[in-house]
């Protein structure tokens, strides 16, 4: 399954109150992501306000327009919106900039194959 890794920005005065919202998120909006097929998802926030989001999916564009398709999403986009330094009032969800992959660990390990034998 692909992984995904989304950057964007929170307001740097508004940390500690992004923190407490994710610290307990809406059962609704958590059983919506994950039918609509977000695995593993987990939000990384720096003292900046760089919000760094991973997240398996078969298809990301897929599952994020599952989600855009929610009531639920809807109203925590609207909660979330204004904690956004970079588009204040417009949705989160669509503010992410989804960035490449540069290295695997896992992918290139396979790739080489078998550990040589050391010698004795």
């Amino acid at each position: 399954m692909p992984r995904y890794c989304m950057v964007a920005r929170v307001d740097p005065h508004r940390l500690e109150e992004y923190r407490e919202r994710h610290a307990a998120v809406w059962p609704e909006m958590l059983r919506a992501l994950a039918r609509a097929g977000w695995r593993g998802y987990t939000l990384h926030l720096g003292e900046d306000g760089l919000l760094v989001g991973v997240v398996d999916a078969d298809d990301l564009d897929a599952a994020r327009a599952a989600m855009g398709a929610t009531e639920v999403n809807a109203r925590w986009q609207s909660a979330m919106a204004d904690f956004f330094a970079s588009a204040p009032g417009a949705r989160p969800d669509l503010a992410f900039t989804v960035l490449p992959t540069v290295f695997d660990l896992d992918a290139q390990l396979a790739a080489a194959g078998p550990p040589e034998e050391s010698a004795p």
